[in-house]
């Protein structure tokens, strides 16, 4: 069976994105920071089977390789980079902390976590990578941490696709917009109606939505779509 890699799978979009795949069948090693990813893991393998969850702080290179050193790396088809973090600040009051913490944990993870299983990936000669950007990637205010780090991805991304497509291994982004996250659930309705407005498709987007465009990049008929930035935003940045 194909197993695919999730990171910062214990709720949100990482959550879905996880869920989603167990149900079309694949493998899935949970990933999270959370210890209690090992009890979601093991729900999620009660209901549908060949799910795993692995405690690991992804944005350590030197732990990802103690949390992954019991896998078996023949059988890793996919890594879904979806581990992040935010801290916003206007960068004039931005600590080195905060900035610290949030390119560590959405940027070094993505070479921390695909590091450990990329040999093994060109040793079968297949393999997808999709990593999780964020419409933010262009930059936004109170976001230097966060949008620096997410426009880091998509140069990753596409460099990766430069590399190893030639052995059949893809790399994608995937941008997602305005999408109902326990963060913007948290926001006063006033901004949320002011996203709506600008989203041609006049709703938020849900977990599920990104979870079906990672679906979609993972699968073998997509096996000729190779470093696009795939936004799930409902056309808002048009």
């Amino acid at each position: 069976m194909k197993k695919i890699i999730v990171t910062g799978s214990n709720r949100g979009i990482g959550h879905s994105i996880a869920e989603y795949l167990a149900k079309k069948h694949y493998g899935i090693i949970m990933v999270d920071y959370d210890s209690s990813i090992n009890e979601t893991g093991s729900q999620m393998n009660d209901l549908y089977g060949n799910v795993e969850g692995i405690q690991c702080d992804v944005s350590s290179y030197e732990k990802c390789e103690k949390a992954f050193s019991n896998v078996d790396r023949s059988e890793v088809y996919g890594i879904v980079n979806n581990a992040g973090i935010n801290r916003d600040v206007m960068f004039k009051n931005m600590t080195y902390e905060q900035w610290d913490a949030v390119i560590k944990t959405d940027l070094y993870s993505m070479f921390n976590v695909t590091k450990q299983f990329i040999n093994s990936m060109i040793e079968n000669n297949s393999g997808r990578i999709v990593n999780i950007s964020s419409a933010s990637w262009n930059g936004n205010i109170g976001q230097a941490n966060y949008s620096a780090a997410k426009a880091g991805a998509i140069g990753f991304t596409r460099t990766l696709a430069r590399e190893l497509g030639k052995y059949g291994i893809t790399s994608n982004a995937i941008v997602p917009g305005f999408i109902k996250t326990p963060m913007t659930d948290s926001m006063p309705d006033k901004i949320k109606e002011k996203f709506i407005e600008k989203i041609p498709l006049k709703r938020i987007g849900t977990p599920e939505d990104v979870a079906n465009a990672v679906e979609f990049l993972m699968k073998g008929e997509s096996g000729y779509i190779n470093g696009i930035l795939l936004d799930v935003g409902g056309g808002m940045i048009l």
